[in-house]
């Protein structure tokens, strides 16, 4: 089993818990440790695989609440900064009656991750390498460290993985820098996931059938196209193959996209990244099966990280 490096955004995420209630009027929430990657290598570790994360966390209650959580999940910490400059950051959400979001992100140290910082990183100690959050397209220290590490990474001839994570109310009307960067580490990465409405926005494409025929036209990784309940598309040497997922009961949907990708990347985490690039479309088909088991198995709990750890590698062998 090789090793893992997440990287990106470490949050706590505060849902209001009155329903239907805007942020300005909420009195009661709910702590939740959050962030794309760390959910990532959250269920990478709890399935059972061996994974690092490189992260900044401030120097306060919060930003030591997102360590022991990783650390309870296994997940190594040994490259999470705490800063005693930055606050840890935030993100405030709230469901409204219309099914809209009431979002507020207070960023902190997060962002702040640098350079210097990523670059005391062995890459050689990994063979697959995770950059999974919109926030490393945010300007800041962290926007330089990402494509500083893909660099390296891509140099040292790491597996590339990337998922963009979008999220409009953190982009506004500057969605069109989004897909300028999303489209950079695209065409660096060797597997690449994404929504169904991610993929049409950063092609310009009225389907993902079209998408993922303009992804292949740019890139030559693998892609994962999640298309919901129906499960996910998965595009390979040129062609696109529809695996289905498991039938569920779900109760929340938060973190089966991260549950997927790390349940991708734990399978991949089998072989060198020589082996994987060689790998033909039926050992894709098998891997996509296991990694929507785990995706599906997520949402049948509340929240993400309490969902993962229901997750083992049980799971994808049943």
């Amino acid at each position: 089993m090789k090793n893992i490096l997440c990287i990106g955004e470490a949050l706590i995420d505060m849902i209001c818990t009155d329903k239907g209630a805007a942020l300005s009027d909420g009195n009661h929430f709910l702590k939740k440790a959050g962030g794309a990657p760390m959910n990532v290598a959250a269920a990478i570790a709890a399935l059972g695989g061996k994974v690092s994360v490189a992260a900044k966390v401030g120097h306060d209650p919060f930003g030591k609440h997102l360590i022991e959580v990783l650390n309870d999940f296994k997940v190594d910490t040994t490259h999470v900064i705490t800063s005693p400059e930055h606050f840890t950051t935030f993100a405030f959400v709230s469901l409204m009656e219309n099914g809209e979001r009431d979002f507020y992100f207070n960023r902190g140290a997060d962002g702040m991750l640098n350079d210097d910082e990523v670059s005391a990183i062995d890459v050689n100690q990994f063979s697959i390498a995770h950059f999974g959050s919109a926030t490393g397209f945010l300007p800041g220290p962290l926007q330089e460290a990402y494509q500083h590490l893909l660099q390296r990474a891509k140099k040292n001839g790491l597996f590339i993985s990337f998922d963009p994570n979008y999220r409009q109310l953190l982009f506004g009307d500057n969605q069109p820098e989004f897909i300028r960067r999303s489209w950079a580490f695209i065409k660096n990465s060797d597997f690449v996931k994404v929504s169904d409405e991610e993929a049409m926005m950063i092609t310009s494409s009225a389907s993902v059938e079209e998408a993922m025929h303009n992804f292949f036209s740019e890139s030559a990784a693998v892609f994962a196209i999640t298309i919901g309940k129906e499960g996910t598309l998965l595009g390979c040497k040129g062609k696109t193959i529809l695996v289905p997922s498991i039938e569920i009961n779900p109760i929340d949907t938060t973190g089966a996209g991260d549950a997927f990708v790390g349940a991708v990347l734990y399978q991949l985490s089998e072989y060198t990244p020589e082996e994987i690039r060689v790998m033909v479309e039926t050992h894709w088909i098998n891997i996509f099966k296991n990694a929507n088991k785990a995706g599906a198995r997520t949402c049948e709990f509340m929240g993400a990280m309490e969902a993962f750890k229901h997750l083992s590698g049980d799971i994808l062998r049943q």
